[in-house]
């Protein structure tokens, strides 16, 4: 299972995010944890400068403006 962070204030573009994150992964057919992270401080840690930023298991793949659903598809199957 993949554990995926969302990290965004909750503006239009951060919950676009993650449900273009929660498709990919039903599309996929991967069994993804999805958490939405909209605390600045949590934002922060995470070393996110612009949101939204995606984490996967952990790393940063993504940060700012909306995912690709290439690169979506490619950091999920990874």
């Amino acid at each position: 299972m993949k554990n995926v962070k969302v990290y965004g204030p909750g503006c239009k573009r951060c919950e676009t995010t993650e449900a273009m994150v929660k498709d990919a992964a039903t599309r996929l057919g991967i069994e993804a944890n999805v958490e939405k992270i909209t605390g600045p401080r949590e934002i922060a840690m995470a070393g996110v400068m612009s949101t939204p930023g995606i984490t996967i298991d952990g790393k940063l793949v993504h940060a700012g403006g909306l995912p690709g659903k290439t690169k979506l598809d490619e950091w999920l199957s990874a």
